[in-house]
């Protein structure tokens, strides 16, 4: 890689020469644009016959030179130049932008705090939900009661204008409205309250523009927005491939996909990502390209939008100075011969990018403070009163301006004379002679519009020409409905599968499911006992297939943030998203059901015929999918997961329970039967059942048969004799045949001819009816998650109260007192705290770093030299991709992948077990609890990091002079999951710092900050290396100002090869020097950070010098300086071995201490967290309540005790319902222990215990409110154990729930991810179901399933709450239940049954009738439950080997989260 630059002089002959940064000139950028053009050219057709999915090879020279010849004109492609559109006829887009008085207001008045809602707020707000309701009526009725929301206005009244080919610089503080100013010009105003004000597109006004023009202005965030699973090259395949333009709207004979072929490559190599194009984009979970890499593929991903107004909102974070520069380069260049509109916030600009714009916005408060030519800014400002700062770039002096805590006023001018509050210097900026100019220039551009339609006119007609045939012209996008559903199944297609892992998962699990119940059903014979079980097989393949779709649900959610980027961009309507998934998951959801369906139907021995298989799989596969949609309904329907979970399971207990196998439909209670009607699932299963029994009779025999010969006794005929009956439903007297047509109608009232003309009718009809609300759902009433930068805080207690105001007196203080003094007051409040770092030198010697790729292994370092001595700072700098994070990885201990050789020592002596714990690593990902507040999140860092030995008082006080330091003040009780980018960066140093650590590490601390915050966050670092800290920090765009806060730096290039280690020096002179003396002469006015790495060719431009710059330094003598100097540290620390016998411990508080900390914030997120906690609840109550009424106040007869039986039935559901809540929280959770177990805060074991210890006391509710809803209105407690039986089923439900909570952690802590955990629920909840004794009963189950069904928990569950529910309890027959049948002549049914009710139990209720016998099946619950393996007196036993189950779970959850962390780094 470090060779590419290289290729560029090769190529393009002498290297270009740097232009002058400081001018702008188009005619000098359309010069640079040509010879980019001619080096993108070459190697865009050298590319050429490489296939777009395959890594390109080595470079055909001969046949690039051919190709140049044919005239690849990148203007003709990419820009459509004036000369190439007047030769192809085609129009020009040119949109100049028009505001006038654009106000922004969001709901919430001054100082209005939104605070974070609890568990305890949730309940009741559930029980005052129906008051809420009532109340909201009255308030339509009555218009006059409707509150009026406070408003406020976070973007005052601003006016200007930016014509076709001009880019603007916003500049601003954090919250001063940068981003709002963006997202109102990009039209994208959903999330506001009030947009007021009058925008215009070329003289279109904003209404229009949204609606038949809006992929023409699109607005690139901030946070990289990203399907994680596809490549680079197949992210912008996709946007390419929805915004190619029609015939009309391309160069003759130039086909769809050599459009998109050359629009990519080039896109690719103008960013310098080509080398990327075949890996994953990645996110913070799975892996792919760098930060920075990620970051140029949204800006490709914009472009290649191919839009005319483009609003881009700090796109250059996360990339280094040089690749900056290069893109603002290609920004302007673009925008100059395009005539694009360009709008741009960036932070940290540095003077090269700075005066690339042609005019600069400056916001402070929502206010306009300026707005024309960069050229007169900093004079405008100085003008005003403030102090020039010549060494200060222009952006980050004009940022300062609007900053109380650090701007500074000229020699003689205080705040009495200067502009200083955003009201002033409003004011002073209306007043100045460029408001003038801008009004002027407004008036007389609006003025143009009207007259001239040219440009409108111009920029409808080429929009026009770029749709599709067959695209409306009222249509914003640019291919047709079908051409976008095409595109989106192939871009699924491509997710599917790439995420291997998900697919053969998904594939092995439901073969397994299969085999299971395939074996549990194995072999079914056409006998009496294979009647019921046939409809069980049924009931279980179905179930299983069907609610496997529930997956979609958060599938779809997860999916919102792509759907609204995409859409904003008009790239597709959200329509066709549905449409398409549906689509793209068929080939794989059909041969996995298939696979599935092939299993269970034969070797269950289902009727063994074609047309009987493929009508079951027809059901099957139709239910299957009618059910994703119903899933996927509610995931586009429902705001959040918790929501949707809860309204799923209002439905999925209504869809098992009334779907006629459970309760047949003539059984059903009156007032709840009709839901029978309405259930999908209930139509699959009674399509399935009648496809089956239509074609098969049985045989009756074995306990069908009544009477029947008890063991030892042989009196009653061995077959179906005169005097005896067949109880199968359906069975004809003397007949031993029982036909299936009339078993399912007389046992379950269905009719076979209704197989095709209702069951399957019904059905297809719901299937489309899903389709049909998933996009209407989708396109009407889309629903995206708020990105609103709503801060939510948690209620102050008594001690924070009075902190925070300590904290706001301090602030105002400060206030009014200069620089100088406010400088040197808290330098001295911090020496009280920061004078106690004991900095320790820090040496690496001869690092290299080797990772494992196929094939073989790569190098990622290549002997690395260096130190970190104590009270300096040291730069770690390269070009993206260079290894910079990698090799701050290594040093700080952080790989746990690869090979690490080479010498790493502190203070002089090899690297011990504290290591970790005593140093600190802030990380470029903000990894924390996202419940826990700014406060909360430092302490437990200090509780846990700093010595136990120091009070908890001082850790306390510490924190808080963190929080002033990091300028937190207003944010110390704000949640960290609703802070800003900036904001959350801010605390990562903190919670860092909070440990008082004795070497610091800080991974790109400046990214995502603008230039004054991070000035301030680098002087703060400055003043900690200063009282004793050391530090190394990696660092990414830095000032001309900023980079000389540092002392050394270690510049590295791709390859991770070393560059240069060593002084910085005043005005960088020793690093200037150095290259200097290989012939890379930095001049005075360019910053030396941003020519250094243009130097060694970091960036586009070619490198300076025919030589590696890493052979430079292996014979320099600063190389043989550094060495030596390595050499002297670990003299100087060797011979200054004090001895110290201390034991070293891996964390720094013992056990309990750890547990406790862990124990509180736990109980503190779930309280905070009511959407998980109270779904759970509400879920376990509403199940409970529903089997309840279906079974309400059961009798003593044989039907009720069947009922009482599957109402016990459904707790085994309850561990379900807790495993897919709790899986999704203890994986993040695992995240946040994942970052803070590598600094050694504290341990796994502790994770785990604390996990389920948070858990217990929300268990303990749910199962006592699903024992109340079970007990009481099923009217248990019969039988002879009474009420105490009733509280003993409480304690089995609490440990059934407890089971649940520690089975859910145990998934989680064996799953890799969020998406994987849920896979393995189906698996375990049918095993565990199926072997319980109640599907398939004790005596009936192989022998070779025994021993599943004494592993099973719910096994000790059923036995536990069966045997007590019945035991003692009186049962008597309804008329309907009794089996009929006539002793011989001249005997009473007594004489001719007595010896089989003796020997199988029940009664016979006319003993001396001669004719007409009425058998009842039981007496007494016992000889139900008797049979079944199910003993009372081993009630007690089974209970606690329930328990035992949950002790186990948790004892190998813990030894998961000890050795099993899926974190490779």
């Amino acid at each position: 890689m470090a060779d590419t630059p290289g290729d560029d002089r090769t190529l393009s002959g002498d290297a270009t020469p740097l232009p002058d940064p400081h001018h702008v000139d188009v005619a000098d950028a359309e010069a640079q644009f040509n010879e980019l053009q001619r080096v993108l050219s070459i190697r865009s057709q050298q590319a050429g016959s490489d296939s777009t999915d395959r890594p390109s090879t080595e470079p055909d020279l001969e046949a690039g030179e051919k190709r140049q010849e044919a005239g690849f004109d990148l203007r003709a492609y990419l820009t459509s130049s004036n000369d190439a559109n007047e030769r192809a006829g085609l129009a020009h887009k040119h949109v100049g932008v028009t505001w006038e008085d654009l106000q922004v207001d969001v709901v919430g008045g001054f100082g209005h705090k939104l605070y974070v809602n609890t568990f305890g707020q949730d309940v009741m707000g559930f029980w005052l939900a129906p008051f809420r309701m009532l109340y909201s009526a009255v308030q339509v009725a009555v218009p006059a009661l409707r509150p009026n929301p406070p408003l406020t206005t976070i973007l005052h009244p601003s006016s200007g204008l930016l014509k076709p080919g001009q880019m603007c610089l916003v500049l601003g503080c954090p919250g001063s409205g940068c981003t709002t100013f963006l997202k109102a010009i990009a039209n994208e105003r959903k999330e506001y309250a009030r947009v007021l004000g009058d925008v215009r597109y070329a003289g279109i006004d904003a209404h229009e523009m949204r609606k038949y023009y809006k992929g023409e202005v699109v607005y690139n965030g901030e946070d990289d927005v990203h399907i994680a699973t596809l490549t680079v090259g197949q992210t912008l395949n996709f946007a390419l491939s929805l915004k190619t333009p029609g015939p009309k709207g391309r160069l003759p004979g130039m086909s769809r996909k050599d459009f998109n072929k050359t629009v990519r490559d080039t896109l690719l190599r103008m960013l310098n990502i080509s080398h990327t194009a075949n890996t994953y984009v990645g996110d913070e979970f799975v892996r792919g390209v760098s930060g920075g890499e990620r970051k140029r593929v949204s800006i490709a991903e914009t472009m290649a939008t191919r839009a005319h107004v483009l609003c881009f909102d700090n796109s250059t974070r996360g990339l280094d100075a040089s690749t900056a520069l290069d893109f603002v380069k290609s920004l302007r260049v673009m925008t100059d011969i395009l005539g694009q509109t360009t709008f741009a916030t960036l932070y940290q600009a540095g003077e090269g990018i700075y005066e690339l714009f042609d005019k600069v916005l400056v916001l402070d408060k929502g206010r306009t403070v300026y707005f024309g030519p960069p050229s007169e800014a900093r004079a405008y400002f100085e003008r005003l009163g403030y102090k020039s700062l010549p060494r200060q770039s222009t952006a980050d002096y004009l940022t300062g301006c609007t900053d109380p805590n650090e701007r500074q006023f000229a020699p003689g001018r205080s705040e009495a004379d200067v502009p200083s509050t955003p009201e002033q210097l409003e004011e002073a900026f209306l007043e100045s002679r460029f408001a003038a100019e801008m009004r002027d220039d407004l008036a007389k551009y609006k003025q143009r519009m009207e007259v001239d339609k040219t440009d409108q006119e111009e920029f409808r007609k080429a929009v026009w020409a770029e749709k599709k045939r067959g695209v409306s012209k009222k249509s914003p996008y640019t291919l047709g409905f079908t051409g976008q559903v095409r595109a989106l199944v192939i871009r699924q297609f491509q997710m599917r599968l790439q995420d291997r892992f998900q697919l053969i998962t998904s594939f092995s699990l439901f073969t397994i499911l299969a085999l299971v119940i395939g074996a549990a059903y194995y072999n079914l014979q056409l006998t009496s006992q294979g009647a019921f079980t046939r409809g069980s097989v049924i009931f279980a393949g179905l179930l299983t297939s069907a609610l496997d779709t529930f997956g979609e649900m958060p599938v779809q959610m997860l999916g919102r943030p792509i759907l609204k980027k995409q859409t904003n961009y008009a790239l597709y309507r959200p329509a066709a998203v549905a449409i398409a998934n549906t689509l793209s998951d068929i080939p794989f959801s059909a041969v996995r059901i298939f696979i599935f369906d092939i299993i269970v139907y034969f070797m269950s021995h289902l009727s063994r015929s074609a047309g009987g298989f493929f009508t079951y799989h027809l059901f099957i596969y139709l239910a299957f999918l009618t059910m994703q949609g119903f899933f996927r309904t509610f995931g586009l329907m429902c705001s959040n997961f918790d929501f949707a979970f809860r309204l799923a399971v209002f439905f999925i207990p209504n869809m098992v329970l009334y779907a006629g196998y459970m309760i047949p439909v003539f059984q059903m209670k009156r007032w709840l039967f009709w839901i029978y009607y309405i259930n999908p699932v209930a139509y699959a299963w009674v399509g399935s059942m009648e496809n089956e029994f239509m074609r098969i009779s049985f045989t009756c025999d074995g306990s069908s048969i009544v009477p029947r010969n008890p063991p030892g006794v042989d009196k009653y005929p061995e077959g179906l004799g005169p005097n005896q009956v067949c109880t199968l439903f359906g069975s004809v007297p003397g007949q031993d045949i029982v036909s299936g047509r009339n078993y399912v109608n007389i046992g379950y009232g269905l009719n076979v001819s209704d197989l095709w003309r209702r069951n399957f009718l019904v059905l297809l009809g719901f299937f489309l009816l899903f389709q049909i609300t998933q996009v209407l759902l989708i396109e009407y009433f889309p629903r995206y998650d708020s990105e609103s930068s709503v801060t939510i805080y948690a209620a102050a207690d008594s001690d924070t109260t009075k902190r925070n105001a300590r904290l706001q007196e301090r602030k105002a203080a400060r206030q009014p007192k200069s620089s100088k003094e406010a400088e040197s007051e808290k330098l001295e409040e911090e020496q009280g705290t920061t004078t106690k770092f004991h900095g320790k030198p820090f040496t690496w010697e001869k690092v290299n770093y080797y990772v494992p790729v196929p094939g073989g292994t790569r190098r990622l370092l290549h002997d690395v030299y260096g130190y970190v001595k104590p009270g300096t700072m040291t730069a770690l700098m390269g070009a993206s991709g260079a290894g910079k994070t990698t090799c701050l990885d290594v040093l700080a201990q952080r790989k746990n992948i690869g090979v690490v050789s080479g010498t790493l020592l502190l203070d002089g002596k090899p690297l011990q077990l504290d290591f970790a714990r005593k140093t600190a690593y802030a990380e470029q990902m903000d990894v924390h609890e996202g419940s826990a507040t700014v406060r909360e999140a430092m302490r437990f860092s200090a509780y846990l990091r700093q010595a136990p030995e120091i009070s908890k008082e001082e850790k306390d006080q510490y924190v808080e002079d963190m929080i002033e330091v990091l300028e937190l003040q207003d944010l110390a009780d704000a949640l960290v999951f609703s802070l800003g980018v900036e904001a959350r960066k801010r605390l990562t140093i903190g919670v860092e710092l909070a440990s008082r650590p004795s070497l610091l590490f800080l991974d790109e601390p400046t990214s995502g900050l603008d230039g004054q915050s991070a000035w301030n966050l680098v002087r703060f670092l400055r003043k900690l290396a200063d009282n004793g800290q050391a530090i190394l920090c990696t660092i990414h765009q830095p000032s001309s100002l900023l980079i000389q806060t540092f002392d050394k730096l270690l510049l590295l290039e791709r390859g991770g090869e070393t560059v240069y280690f060593g002084d910085i020096g005043p005005d960088c002179y020793i690093l200037r020097n150095y290259f200097a003396r290989h012939g890379a002469n930095c001049p005075p006015n360019v910053n030396p950070a941003e020519f250094m790495l243009d130097a060694i060719g970091a960036g586009l431009s070619p490198r300076i010098g025919d030589r590696d710059w890493a052979e430079h330094w292996l014979e320099s003598p600063e190389y043989q300086g550094v060495l030596a100097e390595i050499e002297r540290i670990k003299m100087s620390t060797s011979s200054d071995d004090e001895g110290e016998s201390k034991k070293l411990t891996m964390y720094a508080t013992p056990f309990w201490t750890q547990l406790r900390c862990v124990v509180v914030r736990n109980n503190l997120k779930l309280w905070r967290s009511p959407d998980y906690v109270f779904s759970r609840l509400f879920v376990h109550a509403f199940i409970s309540l529903f089997v309840s009424l279906s079974f309400l106040q059961l009798g003593h007869s044989v039907r009720d005790l069947q009922y009482r039986v599957f109402g016990i039935f459904w707790a085994t559901i309850l561990p379900a319902i807790v495993m897919s809540q709790l899986e999704p929280m203890w994986i993040l959770s695992r995240l946040v222990f994942i970052r803070e177990a590598s600094s050694r805060v504290y341990s796994p074991y502790v994770f785990a215990i604390g996990q389920l210890i948070g858990e217990i006391p929300y268990s303990l509710l749910c199962a006592i409110v699903y024992w109340v809803l079970m007990v009481y209105p099923m009217g248990f407690g019969d039988g002879s154990a009474g009420v105490a039986g009733t509280f003993f089923q409480l304690l089995v439900i609490i440990f059934v729930e407890l089971f649940g909570v520690s089975l859910g952690q145990f998934i989680g802590a064996i799953s890799p991810s969020m998406q994987v955990a849920p896979l393995f629920n189906p698996f375990i909840i049918l095993v565990l179901g199926t072997f319980c004794g109640v599907t398939i009963p004790y005596p009936t189950l192989p022998s070779y399933w025994r021993w599943l069904y004494q592993l099973s928990p719910y096994t000790r569950l059923m036995s536990a709450i069966v045997s007590t529910e019945l035991h003692g309890l009186t049962i008597t027959c309804h008329p309907d239940e009794f089996i009929i049948f006539n002793p011989p002549s001249g005997q009473t049914c007594n004489q001719w049954a007595q010896e089989f009710v003796d020997g199988f139990g029940g009664y016979i209720a006319n003993p001396n009738d001669t004719s007409a016998c009425q058998y009842c099946q039981y007496s007494v619950g016992d000889q139900f439950f008797l049979p079944l393996n199910i003993r009372y007196d081993n009630r007690w036993r089974d209970a606690w080997i329930l328990f035992a189950f949950t002790v186990f779970n948790f004892i190998v959850t813990i030894i998961a989260s000890r050795f099993l962390r899926y974190a490779k780094r």
